[in-house]
């Protein structure tokens, strides 16, 4: 009896197969590609690649189409309202070497951010920020996500100006002298390390205008924007004081020509509001103080010569849409509402003892009769202007002011409570 083979192939044996059921004789390497390995063969056999190949040209087709989509409509939107040169803008954008056009955290120009992507917070650095402006501005930045970095030698500043923030990871405090150099890594810089009181710049009047000039010890350091926030008034007798200002002023713009920094420049008027120093001279708080302390209110001169005051977080929002801005200025940053001496002594009476006396003294030298900012070019390219009115914020200074002369005990009498 003939041997009966059985066929275990995929298909029906070859119709050209010979008597018996035979198939023609074979080659004796029959498997495609047995040079590969047996996994390369499988993968091969079960046209895998294939299907990884149509896989990633799907995944690339869907990048390419879907990206473009949204400014394609914004393009659109621009041509059609007569914008062709924003549709080029817009095209080219997505090609610029700026790193702000593709990292909008580190661009100051305000934008909203894509659903589901938070804000990447900035390291800052605050020169003078446990000082009375500066410790506001670090409550800002702080809270806004930022990770901020205060130097400060405390020669005007509190320690307790910024003591609720220890222990926060996202803050640091180095006491040191900004007339010394220092190495710091961060993308933008409040410069307001200076004293602004003539009792405390006149004590070191050499650095008072050295510490003006922070931008020569930074510019070679790595930060992405820089503000210098200066005082406006300028009068003779305070030469340290004026032409240190003057100064810094010249260096910022002369860094900003030949070095190309990115550079803001304030010019900040009277500022008033809780965390002032008690003892330093300035109009509001030497009549908060003398208010509360039942001493007379002392006016120089004839009382008529006009102040203008803005609370403190008026200022520091100013501040921060300057620097998120892209105008350099220098702006104006003051509330333009004026006040003569003796309307500003009787918003303190009201405010804190009706029965407060007035002394009248002696005018110091070179006191200016009128100071009231121009506030225009901010309102109108920052769109920023003062919103709290002294009457308004005055009250919040005495209760700070109280708390700090008679001590914690007395913190809850009111502003214009019982005595």
């Amino acid at each position: 009896m003939a041997s009966e083979l059985t066929y275990r192939g995929g298909a029906s044996p070859s119709a050209g197969a010979g008597a018996g059921g035979y198939d023609a004789p074979k080659p004796a390497n029959s498997k495609p590609l047995a040079w590969l390995p047996r996994a390369v063969r499988y993968a091969a056999g079960e046209h895998r690649p294939v299907f990884a190949l149509a896989g990633m040209l799907f995944a690339a087709a869907v990048f390419c189409f879907a990206a473009p989509s949204s400014s394609a409509a914004a393009a659109a939107a621009a041509y059609s309202s007569g914008g062709a040169a924003a549709t080029v803008s817009s095209s080219l954008a997505r090609f610029s070497v700026d790193p702000a056009a593709h990292n909008p955290a580190r661009h100051f120009v305000g934008g909203k951010v894509p659903l589901g992507l938070k804000r990447k917070g900035l390291r800052v650095l605050v020169t003078g920020g446990a000082g009375f402006v500066g410790s506001h501005l670090v409550d800002r930045l702080v809270a806004r996500g930022d990770s901020v970095i205060v130097v400060d030698n405390l020669f005007t500043g509190r320690k307790e100006n910024v003591m609720h923030h220890f222990g926060n990871p996202n803050f640091e405090m180095i006491r040191h002298d900004v007339v010394e150099p220092i190495l710091l890594e961060v993308d933008q810089i409040y410069h307001l390390a200076c004293p602004a009181s003539p009792v405390h710049y006149k004590y070191n009047p050499v650095k008072t205008i050295i510490s003006f000039h922070l931008i020569h010890s930074f510019h070679n350091w790595c930060f992405h924007a820089w503000i210098l926030i200066v005082c406006a008034q300028l009068i003779g007798v305070r030469s340290c004081y004026d032409e240190g200002k003057r100064t810094a002023e010249t260096l910022t713009m002369d860094y900003h020509r030949g070095a190309n920094l990115e550079v803001r420049i304030a010019r900040i008027f009277n500022t008033y509001g809780p965390r002032m120093c008690i003892d330093d001279g300035r109009v509001v708080s030497n009549f908060v103080a003398q208010a509360l302390r039942k001493e007379p209110l002392t006016v120089y001169g004839d009382g008529k010569q006009t102040r203008s005051f803005q609370y403190v977080s008026d200022l520091v929002e100013g501040l921060m849409k300057l620097m998120e801005g892209e105008h350099i200025g220098p702006f104006n940053l003051g509330n333009p509402g004026e006040f003569t001496m003796l309307e500003l002594a009787k918003v303190v009476q009201d405010t804190i003892d009706p029965n407060a006396r007035i002394e009248f003294r002696e005018n110091t030298q070179d006191d200016p009769h009128k100071r009231k900012p121009d506030i225009t070019k901010a309102k109108e390219l920052l769109g920023w202007e003062p919103k709290i009115p002294l009457r308004d914020g005055l009250p919040l200074m005495v209760t700070d002011f109280r708390k700090r002369i008679f001590g914690d005990q007395d913190s809850a009498v009111t502003a214009t409570g019982g005595q």
